[in-house]
This record gives structure tokens, sequence and C-alpha cells, in this order.
């Protein structure tokens, strides 16, 4: 199978006047005084191994003593409205244990953990540069999938929630081995649908690091989902297999556990089933989507050779004409989910 490639970085686009109006009246911005740039303060680093001591690709990063103080209170204010809506009772009790900052990737996101003194508990978020396509991607994944997604937006800086599960990779490299014919049936069914949600929201680069797997423990038995964790290729690139999940070499092992455990019929039958369930989200949350999808029609997240790589690209699939006067990637994802509410009907 050839191997999908992304040849270049993709660019940080702001905020524009409109998406901030949007975030706002939807609870997704936050007041507190602490922006991205403030983070990079740090006095020293040094690398993050894992268990095996390969490289992370990931620093501790260090303060001094007196900037320490303050990130830290501003942190935990930040912990405090991602998790209970800026109540500062729990503020004693809350201890950032680390900062982690990371080279690899368009956001250059910073890692926190804070713990709970009380009962040593700890939960992760993120600070990353706001790019206005990852948070359409944050957007849509919000009303599109069956997840929901946390963050918050202070002018130049993006706060996100963990995204609690196993990496992709790690899953495929350690755990896959270990589970029996009937899980993999199951995750194989769990790919196929994540490879359709990625295509019709157009998520792209879905290698198996930028998704987690998460199991569940039901009655006797345990189920898997796949979920994105990371939303930067959001409606950015114009080359279609970029939203396949099924191109990238990095998910052979699930690709090929999908044709060797499912019939062709059974993969069309799940398929199916995520487009029912999202024309039920976009008319369960009409309004919303609509504003959204209003907003980045207007708004530049895309080379226009990507558009019209794009477009083309989806006419061909779908045989929709109305993807050829698709003048944004807006006007794409508006098409596209016409499409698959036009068709829907037609099934049912």
């Amino acid at each position: 199978m050839k191997d999908v490639k992304i040849a270049f970085r993709k660019p940080i686009f702001p905020v524009s006047e409109a998406l901030q109006q949007y975030l706002e009246k939807y609870n997704r911005t936050t007041k507190i005084k602490f922006l991205y740039e403030d983070l990079l303060r740090f006095s020293d680093s040094v690398r993050i191994l894992d268990k095996e001591g390969k490289d992370t690709l990931w620093l501790g990063v260090l303060y001094s003593e007196y900037e320490f103080k303050e990130i830290e209170a501003n942190l935990n204010k930040i912990y405090t409205l991602l998790h209970s809506d800026g109540d500062t009772a729990t503020l004693p009790y809350l201890k950032v244990d680390t900062i982690d900052f990371c080279t690899f990737g368009n956001s250059k996101p910073f890692r926190i953990r804070v713990r709970n003194v009380l009962n040593d508990n700890y939960t992760y978020f993120y600070i990353k540069q706001a790019d206005a396509s990852r948070i359409f991607g944050l957007e849509l994944e919000d009303l599109l999938s069956p997840n929901r997604i946390n963050f918050l937006v202070y002018k130049n800086t993006l706060i996100e929630e963990h995204i609690l599960g196993i990496p992709g990779d790690v899953f495929i490299q350690k755990h896959l081995v270990n589970c029996t014919e009937l899980e993999k049936a199951q995750i194989s069914k769990e790919f196929v649908k994540f490879n359709e949600r990625c295509l019709i929201g157009l998520l792209g680069d879905m290698r198996s690091y930028n998704y987690v797997v998460i199991p569940i423990h039901d009655f006797d038995q345990v189920i898997y989902r796949i979920r994105p964790i990371d939303f930067d290729q959001q409606t950015y690139e114009g080359n279609l297999k970029v939203y396949l999940p099924q191109y990238f070499k990095e998910n052979n092992q699930m690709v090929n556990m999908v044709l060797e455990k499912l019939k062709p019929s059974s993969i069309e039958q799940y398929r199916k089933e995520v487009r029912s369930q999202i024309v039920k989200r976009v008319t369960s949350s009409q309004n919303r989507f609509d504003e959204l999808i209003s907003i980045m029609k207007k708004d530049n997240i895309a080379p226009e050779a990507n558009v019209i790589e794009l477009r083309t690209a989806l006419q061909k699939l779908t045989y929709d004409v109305n993807f050829k006067y698709c003048k944004t990637m807006g006007d794409i994802m508006e098409t596209g989910i016409k499409f698959v509410l036009r068709n829907y009907k037609k099934e049912y």
C-alpha cells in the first residue's frame, strides 16, 4: 500500500473576529490573562525518555523560582476553568507537577500535569498556539462525533483538555497481539467507523500516534473505541487520502485486520451507521453547526490550490457537481455534509 506523505508544515491561521464571537457565544473563551508565550520563559530543559529509554520528543522545562510561582498560580486557575467552571475552592490543593514542551508538531504544545495533593490524583492539559483550523477541527469533532471536547481560547492561546486512551501506535505495537479474535473483529469495526468519520469531517493526518484506542469494560467483555487527539490537519490538505486513515503506513496493521475480519457488506454497513449518526447529530444541533460553517466558509484556512485539488477529488468520489463550485474549505465541508444528508434521506 502506497504511503501518504504530508510534504510541508501547515501554517498557523489567526482566529478571526467572527470565530472569536462564536467561541464567546458558546462559552469557549476565558478572560484569564495568561498567554502561550508566558510558558516560553523557561530557563532550562531536559529530554524526556520513555520506559525503554527512547526519546519521546518532549522536553521537561524548568523555570526560575519567581517565574514558576506566577506560572503555577495561573495554570491552577486554568485547570479549574477546564474542570469546574473556575471554582476556586480547590486551588489550595492543586500543584503543578511538571511542564513539558514539544517542538515536534505545528502547535509546539506545552503539556501540564496538575496534581491534587489531597489524594495524589493528577490530570494533564495542553497549552498551544491558537490556530483557526485546529479550533474548527475541535468544534466539528464536538458536533459530529460521539466525543465531547473541552477547550478554551484566550487571544492567541488555546487550552485543551487531555484525552484519555492508549496512543494508537503503542496499542498496535504492544496490545493488539493480546486481543482475542472477537476483540480484533470489534476493533476492525471501530477502525472502519473512525475512517469514515475522518473522511466526512475532513480531519486529516490520522496516523497511529494522532489517535487513541480506548478499552471499555462491558459486562464480561472489553470493547474498544477510537478517537482523534490531534486536530492540526483539519480541512487543510488537498490530497483526499490524507483524510482517510487507511492510507497511512502506520495504520497498515489495522487495515490488514479489517480486510481479514470483515466482509465488504459489513464494512459498508458500518460506514452507513456512521453517516446515520452524523445526520442525527447535525440535525439536533443545526443552528450551531450552520453558524460554525458560515464562519468557516469565509475564513482562509488553506491555500487555493489545496481547495481546488480536494474539491476535484470529492467530486470524482461522490459524482456531486456541487463540489465544483466550492471556493473555500468551509464550502467543501458544507457541501460534503449536505451530500451525506441527501443520501441518508434517499436510503431511509
